[in-house]
């Protein structure tokens, strides 16, 4: 992971608030109605269906069509691969039949809400993407098989339901581009990657629940300080806070709590990166980190902070009844750096 860029792990849609635009102008254009004749032009993808012989295209393209009533599709049960992008779709109610959906994309519509939405019923989805919609909480919305769910662009203030019993199987959670204020909410222990960027988050709450967790990505945010980081968040690899307003040496203390296991940490765009030579204390705080921003760790950075860690160590040692644990120890050393002393 060392030489990867700090964005490396952002989903596919990258279009931000110009797609919310174009969904906006496109609401203005010509609607049609979906019939069987749209859907007989995007059907692909000829397979078995599990009865004897019997074959049925599963694969329907039904993108930039201007549609908002999709009531024509139900009857096409034999659907696993859907694509609604770029429509004025709000009801997803007819998809409740499509018992065989796997994969769907509902990017650019206008789905208010997931209460009312079939999502209980298509027990067999593992991916879904209703990015740039008009969502502002997640109220509803269930995944028995999901294991990627992207929620981008929308205008997300609250995380509720986002618990393991909804989402046992769910692995990746893109929440980019939301009103967030805080990482609270998120109750699935086997989520592993976890994408934040463009929120509003000052408080990090709730990261104790995310023990599977290997990146946390929280660019572009209004985080202060990195209290929340826990001790049980015991596999995390990667670390992105950049764009945030983190100044004070002090706010990084909570790196400990995951420095078994951090690889790569990006801070640039922070007032600390201005001010200080956070390098080398960084390091000490997370002794295993192979990239600190787009730069990689030297080997004579590590010697250093390796020296200083010893050096600190021996001190303590020969202190009559000193007693102090390794988290207040790389704190110590840390400190010392930041203070140039």
């Amino acid at each position: 992971m060392s030489d990867m860029d700090d964005d490396v792990y952002l989903s596919d849609d990258e279009e931000g608030s110009e797609t919310r635009k174009d969904a906006e102008e496109s609401e203005k254009s010509h609607v049609s109605p979906l019939t069987k004749e749209t859907i007989s032009e995007g059907l692909s993808l000829l397979c078995r269906t599990g009865k004897r012989l019997e074959h049925a295209f599963v694969k329907l393209d039904l993108k930039d069509k201007a549609l908002t009533d999709i009531a024509a599709i139900s009857t096409y049960i034999h659907i696993r691969f859907l694509d609604l992008s770029n429509n004025l779709v709000a009801d997803l109610s007819p998809l409740a039949t499509l018992n065989h959906l796997l994969w769907l994309k509902v990017d650019r519509n206008a789905v208010a809400s997931f209460i009312g939405q079939p999502f209980a019923e298509l027990t067999f989805l593992q991916w879904l993407s209703v990015a740039v919609n008009r969502l502002t909480d997640t109220d509803g919305l269930v995944g028995p098989s999901l294991e990627t769910l992207i929620l981008t662009g929308n205008s997300l203030q609250k995380l509720n339901g986002l618990q393991s019993s909804h989402f046992a199987n769910l692995v990746v959670l893109e929440l980019r581009g939301n009103h967030l204020e805080t990482t609270d909410g998120i109750n699935l222990p086997n989520l592993r990657r976890l994408y934040l960027a463009e929120n509003f988050i000052k408080r990090l709450e709730g990261l104790e629940n995310l023990e599977r967790l290997t990146i946390l990505h929280l660019r572009d945010n209004h985080l202060e300080t990195l209290d929340g980081l826990s001790p049980n968040m015991k596999n995390l690899q990667y670390l992105n806070v950049r764009g945030n307003a983190v100044a004070d040496e002090k706010a990084l203390e909570n790196l400990v709590h995951v420095s078994k296991t951090l690889k790569v940490l990006v801070l640039s765009g922070n007032p600390l990166v201005e001010i200080l030579d956070y390098r080398p204390s960084v390091l000490i705080l997370s002794p295993q980190l192979e990239r600190i921003d787009k730069e990689p760790v030297t080997l004579e950075e590590r010697m250093e902070a390796r020296r200083a860690i010893r050096v600190t160590i021996y001190c303590y040692s020969h202190l009559p009844c000193s007693f102090i644990d390794e988290t207040s120890l790389f704190l110590s050393v840390a400190v010392c750096f930041f203070s140039g002393t």
